[in-house]
């Protein structure tokens, strides 16, 4: 099947990168699904001002920016999602949730239409089992910002076809992404490596080892890293880590992949990150 039209469940800072990025590099139609008028609006918003910036910066003309929005749809009725012949699902990252969507999915998408999800750590294999297509069900991976990251994660579940990975892998191409192939196993590669590093960084707060600054400055000036790992955690979202964390300690049964008591402390304080203005550091100002 020919992918002309491209289908991104869920319409927040994932899916809205993801619906830029597929009508800007790859020139697919859009189809930009949410389950209220102001998710949409508010992801198409984000897009805007995005492509805004790269008017202003001479990277697109104003031509190409209308070019680009006008091949996106909004809709918040799943049933439009039937005319797509690729499906990301990029809502939030609970497994009932996705479990539910990937449900409907399979009910409106026409037959052979890949299903693939953006999760960060939930397991493919139990996403696809809810299907009666497992073979084309596959993570996809993106990161944040996804206009301007390169690696698209793809992760493959027990039943995903080699036909569904070749095809999954070449849309990521089309993106402009670089595609890693993953196995389906809590994190996959990124978040397995990642998250308890960050957990870590953490724990050094926690316990007094050095400032916000100071855990930062180490891992940015001597191990090379272009952020550190307290701003990075706050540029992913602090809910989101613990979530991650919290599938990685459940799935392996091992401690050492416990959340840090003080990341539970500042989710519970709604201290999330950039997004909310504040985390390990204070956004309010910029």
């Amino acid at each position: 099947m020919k992918i002309k039209t491209c289908a991104v469940i869920g319409a927040g800072t994932m899916g809205s990168g993801i619906a830029q990025v597929a009508a800007s590099t790859s020139g697919l139609n859009v189809i930009m699904n949410d389950i209220a008028d102001e998710f949409v609006d508010k992801g198409f918003n984000t897009i805007i001002k995005n492509l805004d910036r790269l008017v202003f910066r001479g990277k697109l003309t104003v031509a190409q920016k209308g070019e680009i929005l006008g091949r996106i749809r909004k809709t918040t009725n799943i049933e439009d999602v039937g005319d797509a012949d690729f499906v990301v699902e990029a809502a939030i990252e609970k497994l009932d949730f996705k479990l539910n969507i990937f449900k409907d999915l399979d009910k409106v998408c026409k037959a052979g239409v890949i299903l693939a999800t953006n999760t960060s750590s939930l397991p493919i294999t139990k996403i696809a089992a809810v299907t009666g297509r497992p073979e084309l069900v596959i993570g996809m991976h993106f990161f944040n910002p996804v206009p301007v990251m390169k690696l698209v994660e793809i992760i493959n579940g027990m039943a995903t076809s080699k036909e569904t990975f070749e095809i999954t892998r070449n849309l990521a191409e089309q993106f402009g992404k670089t595609p890693v192939e993953a196995n389906d196993s809590p994190g996959f590669i990124s978040n397995r490596i990642l998250m308890p590093m960050i957990n870590e960084a953490i724990y050094a707060l926690y316990e007094g080892v050095g400032t916000e600054e100071a855990i930062d400055n180490v891992m940015k000036l001597g191990m090379n890293h272009p952020m550190g790992p307290l701003e990075l955690a706050d540029l992913i979202g602090l809910d989101v880590c613990l979530n991650i964390m919290q599938v990685l300690c459940s799935s392996f049964s091992d401690s050492k992949y416990r959340p840090c008591p003080l990341l539970k402390k500042y989710v519970d304080a709604g201290y999330l990150g950039r997004k909310t203005g504040k985390g390990f550091f204070d956004y309010s100002a910029k």
